[in-house]
């Protein structure tokens, strides 16, 4: 615990959705509800305007639907999100060398170190500024908690929100802990939650009150004497700059169910794809092929493969994961597939594995060229649903939405089973998600409100634009392409626009 309050937790304010207010002018001050917008699609995010409804993260999208039918619906924007985050930790480490990040939209820093803080004035001028800052730079808001240790400061942020900044003094921990419910302090879940209410302990000060020895037998040594410092506000963990990632994957859940060996096999070829982009992108290679499939039952299998060294060659990733779905059974169904790299290193060795391969024919040391792999299966069963795995049609650190992909999975799919060369192949319909970005060659860019019976609604808008107009075409219409996302901060009317 430090004398001063220079532990600083930012924690945006329902992030994705605010983006996708900021992002699209006439969602501003309505419901936005971010998540998969399938039939097993979770909420990841929901507007404050939203919440007045009973929408909160982690609910079935089908629930919040019914409690709040008027809100508009959008799948996740990913590569926005990032963009918008890029800008936020940029200015984070301006204050400070030790950054901690936990998310796209929260942080721990540590102003003491970055000489900007020492005392409780010069930490709230610092945390003011921040918010002002954030807000003239992206539009949106930000709450800041402020103490003398993580765990507090994280507490003050949560109690601040949303757009504001508490600073918990020290030596006033006990008296501000004392009313909380027992939830409020990290690693309390739901399970732990209703065991201690079933002991008569629902606050932190009833938590502190009970005493060490008494929570330890009620939760066990390890458990027990954390609540404890817990309870008495004493938490030293350092802010630490940086946090090794241990693997990067993708997964994606299904509306259906999926029986169709071949389409199976397309969406984990789709998946090793993503999950290779995602690879490079944070600089790493992986010797670890990692393949998750949840069944229809739920029962969740794991395949692994090691390779001989690391690689972010998608097409070895492709061959690996293939490799290890032929080990699967799936006639029963599957409901969720992803494709994982662990392992990581920020090195390749590509040609001496391009060589092994060479030399080696398929099948030759009994692993299917993987030149002395070594692969580890295990299986595991769970009662959990689609929820815990984030919002559906999405990854776990983030992707694009499912209906995408499976449409252009069930593509490539129909092009395997397709008769022979020369054949005509009928054009897939085009499919247009809810919150995605499209430009028209006439009216340039705008976002989908909707599609349905072989119509696509656009409102033609973009950030620090009026409310746009809303048009309607045929989904297969020349002049209407995706696009990428528009920067939320610095984009002016485009040239191209038209009214």
């Amino acid at each position: 615990m430090r004398a001063a309050p220079t532990i600083l937790h930012l924690d945006m304010d329902a992030f994705y959705a605010s983006v996708e207010q900021a992002s699209k002018p006439s969602l501003r001050g309505k419901a936005v509800i971010v998540g998969g917008l399938g039939p097993r699609g979770v909420v990841a995010t929901a507007s404050y305007e939203a919440r007045r409804f009973g929408v909160h993260s982690a609910m079935p999208m089908g629930q919040a639907r019914r409690l709040c039918p008027n809100g508009a619906y959008l799948i996740p924007r990913f590569s926005l999100y990032r963009q918008v985050s890029d800008v936020v930790m940029a200015m984070l480490r301006e204050l400070s060398p030790l950054v901690e990040p936990l998310s796209l939209d929260e942080a721990f820093v540590d102003l003491e170190a970055g000489g900007v803080a020492f005392d409780s004035r010069s930490a709230r001028e610092t945390g003011e500024r921040l918010r002002a800052d954030i807000r003239a730079a992206t539009g949106l808001s930000g709450s800041v908690g402020l103490a003398g240790s993580k765990m507090l400061a994280k507490v003050a942020s949560e109690e601040a929100k949303p757009a504001g900044l508490l600073l918990i003094e020290p030596g006033t921990e006990r008296e501000l802990l004392a009313p909380m419910s027992v939830r409020t302090l990290p690693g309390v879940g739901p399970a732990t939650g209703e065991h201690l209410r079933r002991a008569g302990i629902t606050t932190v000060g009833e938590l502190a009150e009970a005493g060490e020895d008494e929570l330890v037998r009620m939760v066990g040594r390890s458990a027990g004497a954390g609540l404890y410092r817990m309870a008495l506000g004493l938490d030293d963990r350092p802010v630490v700059a940086e946090r090794d990632a241990k693997s990067v994957s993708v997964e994606d859940t299904f509306d259906v169910d999926l029986h169709d060996r071949v389409r199976i096999r397309g969406e984990v070829q789709r998946l090793a794809d993503r999950c290779v982009q995602r690879l490079r992108g944070s600089g790493h290679s992986g010797r670890t092929i990692v393949l998750k499939v949840r069944r229809y039952d739920f029962s969740t299998l794991t395949r692994s493969e090691t390779l001989r060294g690391p690689t972010d060659d998608p097409a070895v990733v492709r061959e690996a994961a293939a490799r290890l779905l032929e080990g699967v059974d799936t006639t029963g169904g599957v409901r969720l597939l992803g494709v994982g790299v662990s392992g990581l290193a920020d090195y390749t060795q590509e040609d001496l594995f391009a060589q092994s391969l060479a030399a080696e024919p398929d099948g030759a040391d009994g692993t299917g060229g993987t030149g002395g792999s070594d692969r580890t299966d295990r299986t595991d069963r769970t009662d959990r649903t689609d929820g815990a795995d984030g919002a559906d049609g999405t990854d776990g650190a983030g992707g694009e939405a499912v209906a995408a992909g499976a449409a252009e999975a069930a593509a490539e799919g129909a092009q395997e089973a397709a008769g022979p060369p020369g054949e005509p192949e009928p054009a897939p319909e085009r499919r247009w998600t809810a919150g995605s970005d499209v430009r028209h060659a006439v009216y340039g860019p705008g976002w989908v409100q909707g599609s349905g019976v072989g119509r696509v609604t656009v409102r033609f808008e973009q950030p620090g634009s009026e409310p746009g107009r809303v048009r309607t075409f045929r989904v297969d219409d020349p002049e209407l392409e995706p696009s990428d996302p528009l920067p939320l901060v610095g984009a002016g009317p485009d040239p191209e626009e038209t009214s």
